[in-house]
């Protein structure tokens, strides 16, 4: 028997392996804790709730997984990928039958990107088809799927479930067209039922069964929103000047769709509305973030709650009443300090699939049979995480230097007052639309457990905050967010939280960029920098890496870091190495291709040639990230040991 399958089935003990037991004090954590990857990943539950399937991953071996409710001590079925290829989405289309999404693992950092293939399979493994692809090779019509060069996606499924889905198509040859499909995922057959002159777009579905909405980031980096007419598509104007939409799903009476609404680029609310704009109600309201995360009823589905983006997560009831909104509500008093999360329910709405996690807790799933009210326990993501050793993760706001309110996320060592850390700023990579949330994070959590204050902050650029907000980091990557940054360091200094006079920063990818720009925008705050898979040479992004392959990743950096060769130079760390007033520790995989090698290289000469101090850590075969758990340690043991000789060791807890 394989390591992948003992581990399948062990996985199928519940897969809740007891966490080893360590002293209490945070600095005798082993390494090994946080060098491992989550190995239970997008669990879902069949429509007629007998089955689970979910992606697991054991090192580099990656696989969707089945399992029978009924007899969790073996799967039923596992269908294997190719290495560092991934489930990337997943879907059942029918009782007995579901389709993945093909992903590729390019590192540890950021999430595996679609090679575009869609592949379908029954519960026991058995016909198993290939659906759309640029490979083909098998399945009931390989001799035509090798035609679809390009990527493909899933864009809704049937209520009920038919064995049909919607799949979203970008050809690789058209940079202006975007297709749906209605697919059978038996007889693997499409039509088209929706097409627009424009790429990139997702859609949504009436009750018709045809595309109605098509909207998205188009080419020239654009959010766009068009509606479709008897004559074709045209823009969507709504009833409301300013106000951009995205529409989620039509409601159950098919005469209202609930969608994300922004006004003029502030925060987005829930709303519902008729398909044409009328009859508008707000279901949530956004506050200082977004309105997000949306909890649903069992079909036919309509959200009962919502969860603003930003801060300790706060649920907004929008139908308290509804059963599944009361269920709930106990299941949040059950499981006090932590998030649930509905995943999905069997179509009947006897069985629920639900998630529990925190800042302390990287989650477990259960599922709750509700009529009897018994609860399962299934599988944890990480079972070698003990959450009572984990840290506190306390979201903040302050004001930036020109007066904007920022949110800011620190991770405070167990058993130490918050009063003069030894602190780490940890920017968060991107920038665009993502940012730190409350929940669980790895790298903060390594750094807490060695005594270290760390602080993020959801600088201007940051996701979470409306789209105005994220375009306000657009041709500002070396300037004002390096600002915001070191206005964060700042108010934690001035709050007492954190020693100005023991403070470094550690970032990766755009994170890595920031860790040397920081200390070059702001000479005498940090005492140490470290850099890992960052970008250092913006106008190199133009030349190397992946993202420059693609018309939309060519748009994406002539908006986000412009054209001009003068500021590229001017805010490109390599170009302004002289500066670094501090050791700096540069670490990189030799096959990265989002921020290629020679990035890394670019900065060591740079550094070298200005005579500065820096150490270099460099692992063959690592891409954007160290995966590997042996490379993993030896990263966070070069990290510990190079903070404590520049900032000294981390606080040690109060007896």
């Amino acid at each position: 028997m394989s390591t992948f399958a003992m581990r399948a089935m062990l996985a199928a003990g519940c897969l809740l392996l007891s966490t080893t037991t360590v002293a209490a004090t945070p600095q005798l954590i082993p390494v090994e804790t946080f060098a491992r990857h989550a190995s239970v990943l997008m669990p879902r539950l069949s429509p007629d709730g007998k089955y689970v399937a979910l992606r697991m991953d054991d090192g580099d071996e990656h696989a969707l997984v089945v399992y029978q409710i009924s007899d969790m001590s073996h799967p039923v079925s596992m269908l294997r990928m190719p290495k560092f290829q991934v489930p990337i989405n997943i879907a059942w289309v029918g009782p007995t039958r579901l389709i993945v999404v093909k992903g590729r693992e390019f590192g540890s950092i950021g999430k595996p990107e679609s090679t575009g293939e869609i592949l379908a399979t029954d519960v026991d493994g058995k016909h198993q088809d290939y659906l759309f692809g640029y490979k083909g090779g098998y399945g009931s019509r390989a001799d035509t799927r090798n035609g679809d060069h390009g990527w493909g996606s899933i864009d809704g499924l049937p209520e009920p479930a038919n064995n049909h889905f919607y799949m979203g198509a970008q050809l690789w040859n058209s940079d202006n067209h975007s297709w749906l499909y209605d697919v059978d995922a038996v007889k693997n057959t499409r039509h088209l039922i929706g097409d627009i002159g424009v790429n990139g777009l997702d859609f949504t579905v009436g009750p018709d069964g045809k595309a109605h909405f098509a909207y998205g980031t188009n080419n020239d980096f654009d959010y766009v929103v068009y509606h479709r007419q008897p004559d074709g598509w045209a823009p969507y104007a709504g009833k409301l000047p300013g106000h951009s939409l995205a529409p989620i799903r039509f409601a159950p009476d098919h005469q209202h769709i609930y969608a994300y609404d922004s006004n003029h680029g502030a925060p987005a609310d829930l709303i519902e509305q008729d398909e044409n704009g009328g009859d508008r109600k707000v279901l949530a309201k956004a506050g200082f973030g977004s309105i997000g995360d949306l909890q649903w009823t069992a079909p036919p589905l309509q959200p009962f709650a919502a969860i603003s983006d930003t801060g300790t997560p706060q649920v907004t009831y929008i139908q308290p009443n509804l059963p599944a909104a009361k269920l709930y509500r106990a299941l949040s008093l059950k499981f006090p300090g932590e998030f649930v999360d509905f995943i999905n329910f069997s179509e009947d709405g006897k069985e629920l699939l639900f998630s529990v996690s925190s800042d302390r807790d990287p989650g477990t799933y259960y599922l709750i049979d509700t009529q009897h009210y018994k609860v399962l326990k299934l599988f944890s993501v990480a079972p070698w995480i003990n959450p009572a050793q984990m840290a506190e993760r306390i979201p903040m706001h302050f004001k930036a230097s020109d007066g904007l309110e920022l949110e800011a996320i620190l991770t405070v060592p167990n058993h130490v007052p918050m009063n003069n850390l030894p602190m780490v700023l940890l920017p968060h990579g991107g920038p665009h639309g993502i940012s730190d949330t409350w929940f669980f994070d790895e790298d903060a959590q390594f750094l807490a457990s060695r005594g270290y204050l760390v602080l993020q902050v959801n600088y201007r650029g940051s996701g979470g905050r409306g789209y105005a907000f994220k375009e306000a980091g657009y041709l500002k990557w070396g300037t004002r967010i390096q600002q915001d940054l070191i206005d964060g360091v700042k108010w934690a200094e001035a709050q007492h939280y954190a020693d100005p006079k023991r403070v470094c920063v550690y970032g990766a990818s755009f994170g890595g960029y920031s860790a040397m720009m920081s200390v070059i925008r702001a000479p005498g705050l940090f005492k140490c920098a470290v850099g890992y898979a960052g970008v250092y040479d913006l106008a190199m992004m133009y030349k190397k890496g992946d993202i420059r392959e693609r018309a939309a990743g060519r748009s994406y950096l002539r908006t986000v870091i412009g054209r001009n060769d003068a500021d590229l130079d001017a805010n490109s760390p390599d170009k302004l190495a002289d500066r670094v007033d501090v050791p700096v520790l540069l670490v990189h995989g030799k096959d990265d291709q989002r921020a290629p090698f020679a990035q890394a290289k670019a900065m060591r000469d740079a550094l070298e040639a200005a005579h500065k101090p820096f150490e270099w850590l460099v692992k063959p075969g690592e891409g954007h990230g160290f995966y590997s758990e042996k490379d993993n340690v030896d990263f966070l043991n070069h990290l510990q040991a190079f903070l404590a000789k520049y900032i000294g060791p981390g606080a040690e807890p109060a007896n």
